[in-house]
């Protein structure tokens, strides 16, 4: 049994919500995240969930969108040896609706090397990253939904210090809610309270 107290979360002064555990904590305030994305950490482990809003790419299809973030997202962090370890179809999302042009999204997990911050290659930490792509293509955006798990904490990497280096212990180990059932629970309680958000797109 997980010892997680979940908590439903305001994103996006409170125009989204989703739910999960309340260890992970917002770093707005403590470094400067852009306004398009939202970003939680459980610093005691190096875990990590992020929202991020984008412009929609017209030209990705559907059905090959969240591994295409996936790996835009591993050249954006310079990461090494990204792998694609598994991904899903194309899901309709019944919870955002808007006009008469459904949602959907897609999934993929993929497992990659990555130093935190200006840290080097060889401070680099083997993560697993959990990835889903909301399109919400009647207000012209792209949201993604992406949680990283640290599978292998690099001596050399700022982590080490406070997680320890070597393998991670799994979340569950300790009681708390495993990263692939957090990021289950953001994306399945994605919820958009006010459209105003995405502009004119939503009037």
């Amino acid at each position: 049994m997980s010892q997680d107290f979940l908590l439903e979360r305001p994103l996006f002064g409170g125009a989204i919500t989703s739910t999960f555990p309340q260890r992970l904590q917002d770093v707005g305030d403590i470094r400067k995240v852009p306004d398009h994305q939202e970003v939680f950490v459980d610093p005691a482990r190096d875990e990590s969930l992020m929202f991020e809003l984008l412009d929609f790419k017209h030209e990705v299809a559907d059905s090959e969108s969240a591994n295409w973030f996936l790996q835009d997202l591993a050249t954006e962090q310079d990461a090494e040896g990204c792998a694609l370890l598994e991904q899903s179809g194309v899901i309709e999302a019944p919870g955002l609706p808007f006009g008469n042009i459904p949602a959907v999204f897609t999934t993929a997990v993929g497992q990659m090397a990555i130093s935190k911050g200006r840290q080097g290659r060889e401070a680099q930490n083997i993560l697993r990253v959990y990835l889903a792509n909301l399109r919400l293509r009647q207000v012209g955006t792209d949201v993604l939904v992406i949680a990283y798990e640290p599978t292998v904490i690099n001596p050399l990497s700022e982590s080490a210090s406070t997680v320890g280096a070597g393998l991670a212990v799994p979340a569950a180990q300790c009681g708390l809610m495993p990263v692939s059932e957090v990021f289950k629970l953001a994306v399945s309680s994605f919820k958009v309270n006010d459209w105003s958000l995405f502009g004119d797109a939503a009037s």
